[in-house]
């Protein structure tokens, strides 16, 4: 009887990871297929139908590839880089609310959590940069590191001033304050910045600076490949999907799902008669698994939305040096997000609506 509490902790986290890779890799097809379709290309479309197992041939071409790991490298710390920064990618879903009560764990604290393990994450690309013994892979993850710790201080002072709206840490509290308006129309230039600091928090380009091919061959990741390799490129999209689903529950009300009337107009379009008769009665939302699809697919529509304007910049936008990603973090936005901490506690306290929680401090 002791082993049921683990084997159940064991399926909860199975059910969460296994579905956030299988995410990460369909997430790659997307953006193949969706830059192909930006710059008049075709993409992949032969493995599977449109394309869609193109990710898991490329993810068994990588694996069954002999592994070479260079004479000079201190082999432990290159291999546990690499695990590092997946396992700190992965470790952020443990707060992630799909819906009233559907997370992993959904503590006080769960923000505060978040941004610690991704800025954990930046230790292993420290660590398989230094240990590869290589200029380039050193370089780059030198120019990760600076990167990461500095639009670290823009989004957490951007999530600071959601915070401010909502009085609490925990994610599910600051997705029912939304119910209201969504934080993304009061908050819109705040928005912006974090959507910013979100793109160069994840080695997006156009500020993929440390990965820069035409300067640092592949930066950190220079001297890996084979299985190696993957786990940076697992790291890399799980970072990603992650901070879409952040932004979904900060700005965009997360699970909320408040375009019902839409929903109903569909239904009614493709004349599902059992669905329409029994719409409008509360024993259609009352049933728990209904609602929790909807919350579900509310949370992922919002998330495959930031994931679509991710691929959009990075085939929109040019590369930018890396003194000037530097100098747009230091002398541009930090300022401006400064102000904003300045000011929005100020409007607060000037119509009276400073949440409970801070107001009691």
């Amino acid at each position: 009887m002791l082993y049921f509490p683990t084997l159940i902790s064991i399926i909860e986290v199975l059910l969460v990871t296994v579905p956030v890779l299988l995410t990460v890799a369909y997430v790659t097809v997307a953006e193949r297929k969706t830059m192909a379709s930006m710059q008049r290309r075709l993409g992949p479309n032969i493995v599977g139908y449109y394309g869609l197992l193109q990710a898991f041939a490329d993810a068994l071409k990588l694996l069954l590839k002999e592994y070479v790991s260079p004479t000079q490298a201190n082999l432990a710390l290159f291999f546990l880089g690499p695990v590092i920064t997946l396992i700190f990618s992965l470790l952020g879903y443990l707060v992630i609310p799909y819906g009233p009560g559907l997370s992993l764990n959904d503590f006080n604290l769960g923000i505060l959590y978040m941004l610690a393990v991704s800025s954990l994450s930046t230790y292993g690309i420290l660590l398989a940069g230094w240990s590869a013994n290589s200029k380039y892979a050193f370089l780059g993850s030198l120019r990760s590191t600076a990167q990461l710790i500095s639009y670290e201080l823009i989004l957490s002072s951007a999530i600071l001033l959601v915070v401010m709206l909502t009085g609490s840490l925990n994610l599910t509290v600051n997705i029912e304050a939304q119910r209201a308006i969504w934080f993304i129309i009061p908050l819109f230039p705040v928005f912006i910045i974090f959507f910013i600091g979100s793109v160069a928090e994840t080695n997006r380009a156009p500020f993929d600076l440390a990965e820069a091919e035409s300067e640092l061959v592949s930066g950190f990741m220079t001297e890996h490949a084979a299985v190696i390799f993957v786990f940076f490129f697992l790291a890399e999209y799980a970072s990603i999907v992650l901070i879409c689903i952040l932004t979904s529950i900060l700005f965009l009300g997360g699970y909320l799902y408040d375009y019902l009337p839409s929903l109903f107009f569909l239904i009614q379009y493709f004349d599902f008669e059992y669905y329409i008769n029994n719409l409008h009665s509360e024993s259609y939302f009352s049933d728990p698994l209904i609602e929790g699809l909807l919350y579900g697919l509310t949370l992922g529509i919002k998330s495959c939305v930031m994931i679509f304007v991710f691929i959009w910049v990075r085939a929109s936008f040019p590369r930018i040096r890396f003194d000037q990603l530097m100098s747009f973090c230091w002398t541009i936005l930090l300022p401006i997000v400064i102000a904003f901490v300045i000011l929005v506690p100020c409007i607060l306290y000037s119509f009276e609506i400073i949440p409970s929680n801070i107001a009691l401090l």
